[in-house]
């Protein structure tokens, strides 16, 4: 991170610190490790290595000029993710979040292949298909219901504030049905990578972890048309049973900000 964009970072977050009478940040600029890789993709790795440079997995498969395209894709989601990662912290700790998953902010080697290669049977191509990629990094931000409100729009206004343009905002809080919460993507200004944003409470979250299992067994092959309505009908349960915070249905992306810039003054020589 260049010192001008760790300066007016510093600016933004104290001054969004003593807006909502909070402390100063300790650590906020600090990086945590990465992610491990996992024993998939490990086995992705060496299915790589067998098949000369291309991928299979799950009956997909990518050729090796398209698997070197989705290597590369990773390494500057790697890269990105040591500017942007700071930031979602920073913006935990002012906006009083928590910051749910971090260790699991980068998408998998071997999740992200098999989208990819699932966008390719579909007819897009290899570039296409990383074009539309939004979760390679991706955050959640929970509140409390009691503070979700003001949390989220405090941090979506610091990330506004940084340069980051908000491509997405999908607020599922007036839905009648359906997940609660809200998804959104942003787009680095130094890097211009996409990353996502999911912004929470503990109650919305839990319903999101709970539902994907149902979600998973409804789609497989085997899976009856009868067990698929029951299915359906637990996690609209699930959704409806979810509180919805005072204003949260009417929390909206925030408006594009020139970002805040800082810089030294060197004085002119005599």
């Amino acid at each position: 991170m260049s010192i001008n964009r760790t300066l007016h970072h510093a600016a933004a977050a104290t001054a969004l610190t003593a807006a909502l009478g909070t402390a100063s940040l300790p650590g906020a600029f600090a990086q945590g490790p990465h992610p491990a890789p996992s024993g998939k993709a490990a086995a992705a790795r060496a299915q790589q290595r067998a098949d000369g440079g291309g991928w299979r997995g799950d009956g997909l498969s990518l050729s090796a000029s398209e698997n070197r395209k989705v290597d590369e894709f990773l390494a500057r989601t790697r890269e990105a993710e040591q500017a942007i990662s700071p930031e979602m912290r920073a913006v935990a700790v002012a906006g009083h979040a928590t910051l749910i998953g971090f260790d699991q902010r980068l998408k998998s080697e071997d999740a992200l292949k098999r989208s990819v290669a699932s966008s390719l049977r579909s007819g897009q191509n290899v570039d296409a298909a990383l074009a539309r990629i939004g979760d390679s990094l991706s955050y959640t931000l929970e509140w409390p219901d009691g503070r979700y409100t003001k949390g989220v729009g405090a941090a979506s206004s610091m990330l506004a504030s940084w340069g980051n343009d908000n491509v997405r905002w999908a607020n599922a809080w007036g839905r009648e049905n359906g997940a609660k919460g809200i998804g959104s993507s942003w787009r680095d200004p130094q890097s211009g990578h996409v990353f996502e944003v999911q912004f929470h409470t503990p109650s919305s979250k839990w319903a999101q972890d709970v539902t994907r299992k149902l979600r998973e067994e409804q789609r497989l092959r085997g899976t009856s048309a009868e067990r698929a309505r029951e299915l359906q009908e637990q996690q609209e349960a699930i959704f409806a049973s979810i509180p919805v915070p005072d204003g949260a249905p009417t929390l909206g992306a925030p408006p594009a900000r020139r970002p805040v810039t800082a810089s030294r003054t060197v004085p002119s020589a005599p």
